[in-house]
């Protein structure tokens, strides 16, 4: 009988085209492996943020040997919602506020902290938002649950890690992380900060505006010739970047961007740019839900949940090795997978047909 193991068990997120239950891995390995051995698995094995970085580091090792000297990693955070709305609710599958939708929905909700250089994005960890402290609340009589840690605090506890693991120029995150206390964490560990900025957040001009107290908010500022300006925020120490960015669609319709920064000696070219990059972690969520099976899974219990998300935070590494490795992307190598697949049913119909 065949043992369980995570390379298997990512192998098979990985292949998948629909749900990803034990007793499709079981069927697809011709009952070699028992349904009940995988359940096993997943209700026992226990995986973190220390085996998503022993899984990345050899290939950010491989990336930093290559990289050239004119270039620089960064590091991107971001969290995300798998959306879980007809499973039970637990500490883990409960209301989160999707920052990305901007309302709340049922689920799990997890923190990933990315490096990115060149064409390389990889998780160096991932923290999953459990709500375990029940709160009263006086209004209507109820209890509800909110987690021990804040995400910015998430955060915060991944930097002080990451300080020993890996060498990066900038942190990119949007506004919900743009907290003073990020803001001077990063700045202490060395490092700089590119964020999106609120438009109601409040700066002054000069420090002998912020001594009296002479603040205006952000969408009231005027930028000269397109070009950022030198300010102060309430509880920033240092003058930061701050810069406006319009944007149209095929549509017509258009927005505003403002990006803070605590590199000042960037132009609005280099600003823009640098943050364009966080964009890679859009597209890391993307492909853990379509390409690593993360929503597949009809997991009910905590602990099998929270292996099958990190198994599927895994199989993605698997799939920036296998990116350079045949230099497509992850949507092209699952749709290979799937194409191989079709064939072989083909083929078999043609045979039960015969």
């Amino acid at each position: 009988m065949m043992t369980c193991t995570l390379d298997l068990y990512t192998d098979y997120l990985l292949s998948s085209t629909g749900p990803t239950t034990a007793t499709g891995l079981s069927r697809l390995l011709d009952g070699a492996l028992s349904h009940d051995h995988v359940t096993r698995w997943l209700s026992q094995a226990t995986y973190g943020p220390s085996n998503i970085w022993r899984q990345a580091k050899p290939l950010i090792r491989q990336a930093e040997a290559r990289r050239p000297a004119d270039e620089f990693a960064v590091l991107l955070v971001d969290d995300s919602v798998l959306e879980k709305a007809h499973t039970d609710a637990n500490e883990l599958v409960c209301t989160h506020w999707d920052h990305s939708q901007q309302r709340y929905v049922k689920g799990l909700n997890f923190v990933s902290l990315l490096y990115q250089a060149g064409a390389l994005a990889l998780p160096t960890a991932v923290e999953l938002v459990r709500k375990t402290v029940p709160v009263y609340q006086p209004k209507t009589g109820k209890t509800r649950h909110q987690s021990p840690f804040t995400k910015n605090e998430y955060l915060q506890q991944m930097l002080r890690v990451a300080q020993q693991q890996v060498a990066y120029r900038y942190l990119l995150a949007d506004s919900w992380y743009a907290s003073a206390e990020n803001m001077h964490l990063v700045r202490a560990l060395g490092h700089h900060f590119v964020f999106a900025l609120e438009s109601s957040r409040t700066v002054a001009l000069s420090e002998a505006d912020r001594a009296q107290g002479r603040f205006q908010p952000v969408q009231a500022l005027v930028f000269p010739d397109t070009q950022p300006l030198h300010v102060y925020l309430r509880s920033v120490q240092a003058a930061v970047l701050v810069s406006r960015q319009v944007s149209t669609n095929q549509y017509g319709s258009w927005g505003v961007l403002y990006l803070v920064s605590s590199d000042t000696d960037l132009d609005h070219a280099q600003l823009t740019a640098i943050y364009q990059r966080r964009w890679k972690v859009e597209e890391y969520h993307k492909s853990l839900k379509q390409n690593a099976s993360m929503g597949k899974s009809p997991t009910k219990t905590l602990a099998t949940q929270a292996t099958h998300l990190f198994a599927a935070v895994l199989a993605y590494t698997k799939l920036e090795v296998l990116k350079f490795k045949c230099g497509i992307g992850h949507l092209r190598l699952k749709a290979q997978l799937y194409t191989v697949g079709l064939k072989a049913m083909y083929h078999q119909l043609g045979q039960l047909r015969a």
